[in-house]
C-alpha cells in the first residue's frame, strides 16, 4: 500500500540532546496510525518534524513521496494539524475561526463558507455557529479545533493528544467522528497517552522512548506479542501470594503493591488463582497499557 508518510533514519537534536534519534517509520494511506510513548520519548518533535515546522537534523523524511527539507509548502497544503493546547481565536465566533483559517489557503469566500458550513454539520456544530469560542465546552473546542483542521481538505490530518481532557462522552463523540473520516480514506496520524483510544482507533501503532523505536505492529498483535491474551493481577500481596506466583514459572512482574502474572491463556493462571484469597485478585484480558508499561517502565517521567 502507498505509504502517506516514510521516515528512514530520522534525527532531531536539540544542542546534545536527542529527542529523536534514529526513527523508521511507514504511515500507509487511509490507516490511522499511532505513535505512542512516555513523556519526553520525542513523539512531539516527530509530528512537528511531519509537517515541517521543525526541520530533521538528519535522515530521511517524505511526505506525500516528497523530501520534506525540499517541497514541505506543498506538503503543508495537504496537511491538516490538530495541535494538543487550544489555538482557537477567542475573538471571533465558531464560524469565524472557521472562515480565518480558509483564508491561509487562498479559499475564495464562497468555497471557504460551504466548506464550513459541511464541517460544522459533520461535528455537530451548526446551531453554534455564531457562538463565542469562550463559551464552548472542552468537547466542542476539540471538534472546532478539528473541522478547523479539516477545512482544506487534507490528505492526511496529525493529531497530538486529540482527546486530552476530555470526559468520556466527548472522547468516544470524537473518535466516531476519526473513524467515519478514516472510513472516507483519510490518513490520521496521531499521538494519545489513552491506550483504549489507540486500541480503538489504530491499524498499527508505534511505541517510542527516549528518542527511539521500540516496537510496532497492530493492537492486537502487540498485546499477543508482549503480555499474552490473560493477566492475573494480585493486589497487596502476601508473601505466600507472592512465592506462588513466582513458583508458578510464569511470566510474572513485583511491583510491590501487586503483582501481575501474564499468560497465553485464561486456563493457565486457574491453579494459582485457586490458591489466593478471593478478593486479593483480578483476572482479567491483557491491555495494551500491559504492553506499554512493559516495554517504557512504570517510573514517574517529567
Amino acid at each position: 500500500m502507498e505509504a502517506v508518510i516514510e521516515a528512514v533514519g530520522l534525527r532531531k537534536k536539540f544542542g546534545n540532546f536527542a529527542a529523536v534519534d534514529g526513527l523508521d517509520m511507514r504511515v500507509p494511506r487511509g490507516s490511522v496510525y499511532g505513535l505512542l510513548g512516555p513523556n519526553g520519548a520525542g513523539k512531539t518533535s516527530t509530528i512537528r518534524m511531519v509537517y515541517g515546522f521543525s526541520p530533521k537534523t538528519g535522515g530521511e523524511l517524505r511526505v506525500f513521496g516528497q523530501d520534506i527539507d525540499v517541497h514541505w509548502r506543498a506538503i503543508r497544503a495537504r496537511i491538516g494539524v490538530c495541535q494538543q493546547e487550544n489555538t482557537l481565536d477567542p475573538d471571533l465566533t465558531v464560524e469565524q475561526n472557521m472562515l480565518a483559517f480558509a483564508g491561509y489557503f487562498a479559499m475564495d469566500a464562497a468555497a471557504a463558507r460551504a466548506r464550513s458550513a459541511e464541517l460544522l454539520e459533520f461535528f455537530s456544530l451548526e446551531t453554534r455557529r455564531k457562538d463565542d469560542v469562550r463559551a464552548l465546552s472542552g468537547g466542542l473546542a476539540r471538534r472546532l479545533m478539528l473541522a478547523r483542521a479539516l477545512v482544506n481538505a487534507p490528505e492526511l490530518v496529525i493529531l497530538d493528544e486529540p482527546t486530552t481532557g476530555l470526559d468520556p462522552q466527548s472522547r468516544h463523540q470524537l473518535w466516531d467522528r476519526l473513524l467515519d473520516l478514516r472510513a472516507q480514506g483519510l490518513t490520521i496520524f496521531i499521538t494519545t497517552h489513552y491506550m483504549d483510544e489507540a486500541a480503538a482507533l489504530c491499524d498499527e501503532l508505534l511505541i517510542m522512548d527516549h528518542g527511539k523505536p521500540l516496537v510496532r505492529g497492530t493492537p492486537a498483535a502487540l498485546i499477543a506479542s508482549h503480555s499474552g491474551k490473560a493477566v492475573l493481577e494480585i493486589t497487596n500481596p502476601s508473601e505466600a501470594a507472592r512465592a506462588a506466583a513466582e513458583a508458578s514459572g510464569m511470566d510474572t512482574e513485583d511491583f510491590g503493591r501487586r503483582v501481575i502474572v501474564f499468560a497465553e491463556d485464561f486456563s493457565e493462571l486457574e491453579a494459582l488463582r485457586a490458591a489466593l484469597p478471593p478478593g486479593q485478585h483480578v483476572l482479567r484480558p491483557s491491555t495494551l497499557e500491559d504492553v506499554f508499561l512493559r516495554l517504557t517502565g512504570r517510573e514517574l517521567r517529567e
